[in-house]
């Protein structure tokens, strides 16, 4: 649009010209030319700072923008942060709990391995008092055996003993034989009866004896089986 005005001033101008004007007209002229290239400086001048003020208004946008963008970011990064937090405070919790519950877990396998160990105590104890109750039963059979044995053998002693002086006084005194006849046969009934009944009582303890051997054999088969069994549950639990 300038440059067409322009057109249309210098054509005017030319149309205007006459030789004896031409001095003045180019003096104005140059003073139009001049003033309106200032004007046409000045627009220029005026439209690249409404284009950099433009521009400068785009830049604010743009940077509003990012600003606004980049504070949601840091919003949406502040609300992830926290709740990465309370996760990692459950996290924290339930870790706390299973841990609890693991030293719950411990303390009662320890306690029940406590108690299967005690209980493994007192059945050796047991088992242990069995078997010196035995020893001491099979010790004194053996004692009352060797009693028995031993009063067997000096009442046998004593019996030939009385027999050879028995003899000496048949051979000093034949009155007394009958008598002494009588009283050996006599004491030989009475031996006779007396080894039967020792026989008998020593069979009566022999059966108590393997009875009662019988039982603590039954009742420590009990006991080691339960033993085992328990032994076993305890494998499992463990």
């Amino acid at each position: 649009m300038l440059k067409k005005r322009k057109k249309i001033k210098r054509k005017k101008t030319n149309e205007a010209i006459s030789l004896e004007k031409l001095p003045h007209t180019l003096s104005k002229f140059y003073k139009k030319y001049k003033k309106q290239k200032e004007i046409d400086d000045l627009r220029k001048i005026k439209f690249q700072e409404r284009k950099e003020a433009k521009n400068i208004i785009q830049e604010k946008k743009k940077l509003t923008l990012r600003e606004d963008k980049i504070a949601k970011e840091e919003e949406r990064l502040i609300l992830r942060d926290e709740e990465l937090k309370q996760k990692e405070n459950e996290i924290k919790l339930k870790g706390e709990e299973h841990r609890k519950k693991d030293e719950d877990l411990r303390l009662k396998d320890s306690d029940l391995r406590r108690k299967d160990l005690e209980q493994i105590r007192k059945d050796k104890q047991l088992k242990l008092k069995t078997e010196e109750q035995k020893r001491k039963d099979i010790d004194l059979a053996v004692r009352e055996e060797e009693q028995k044995l031993k009063e067997k053998k000096e009442n046998r002693k004593k019996y030939k003993e009385l027999k050879l002086k028995t003899q000496d006084e048949e051979k000093q005194n034949e009155q007394k034989e009958i008598r002494i006849k009588e009283w050996e046969r006599k004491f030989e009934e009475k031996q006779k009866l007396k080894e039967e009944e020792e026989i008998l009582k020593a069979e009566k303890i022999a059966r108590k004896l393997q009875e009662r051997t019988v039982l603590v054999d039954e009742k420590q088969d009990e006991l080691e089986k339960e033993l085992a069994s328990r032994l076993e549950n305890f494998e499992t639990k463990h």
